[in-house]
């Protein structure tokens, strides 16, 4: 069953196509990882499957909820679709578990007293039950990146979206945050991510999707399409990528 269907999505930013006619389905349960040089729209893809861009032809459908059409309470879609940036974007003014309760208690209107728990709980998903009334100054990259997802997770987001969110941690960290993506994807959560992990993508994501001057050029079996690809192109991004 489909969760996410892109058809035939265009997006321009001025005279610059940044999608050019993009495709692409993801059933529930999918972790679909995207790869490509910077440049190729992996990003933008996924601001405009939450509606964080608009795009200018094609449709994008999440559930049944059409992400582009007028009508739609982009409100509520963000409830089901989390995503989460390389900056951290936390409150520093708050502790973890404020920043975590924030959304679902404004948004969602749940009672102070749930908001906890469901803060104690998103947060033992992601290893950090320990650090619930800490500041997210005395974190690390790896742990602020690791409440930002659980923050995500709060709102109970039928997909999360993921944009290269181990990019701007050091390398020690990027095996913590990728450990929760792992244990994610054992939970069974639909997830797309963009990233540059390609032993991540290779042994956790189910599929690959390459893109290449803002078109989907590759997309297939994680492990088969990293092990035998099929146009020139992506080989030597890999060639790129892995030396």
């Amino acid at each position: 069953m489909s969760l996410i269907r892109i058809e035939h999505v265009t997006k321009r930013f001025g005279e610059l196509t940044v999608l050019d006619d993009v495709s692409l389905s993801v059933n529930a349960g999918d972790i679909v990882a995207v790869i490509g040089r910077s440049g190729s729209g992996k990003s933008t893809m996924l601001r405009c499957i939450n509606a964080l861009e608009a795009i200018q032809g094609g449709r994008i459908v999440v559930g049944d909820t059409v992400v582009n059409d007028p009508a739609t309470d982009l409100r509520k879609l963000r409830q089901q679709v989390g995503i989460v940036f390389q900056s951290y974007n936390l409150f520093p003014h708050l502790s973890v578990a404020q920043n975590i309760m924030l959304a679902p208690t404004v948004v969602k209107k749940v009672p102070q007293a749930e908001a906890r728990r469901l803060a104690e709980e998103v947060l033992a998903r992601v290893g950090l039950s320990e650090k619930i009334d800490t500041y997210p100054d005395k974190l690390s990259g790896g742990q602020q990146q690791r409440v930002a997802i659980a923050r995500s997770l709060a709102m109970q987001p039928k997909l999360m979206l993921f944009d290269e969110i181990t990019s701007a941690l050091d390398p020690e960290l990027i095996g913590e945050v990728l450990k929760v993506l792992e244990s994610l994807a054992k939970q069974g959560m639909t997830m797309m991510l963009v990233t540059h992990e390609m032993g991540f993508a290779r042994n956790v994501a189910n599929r690959v999707v390459f893109m290449h001057k803002g078109k989907v050029w590759e997309e297939g079996p994680a492990k088969e399409t990293l092990s035998r690809p099929r146009t020139q192109e992506l080989e030597s991004f890999l060639g790129s990528v892995l030396h």
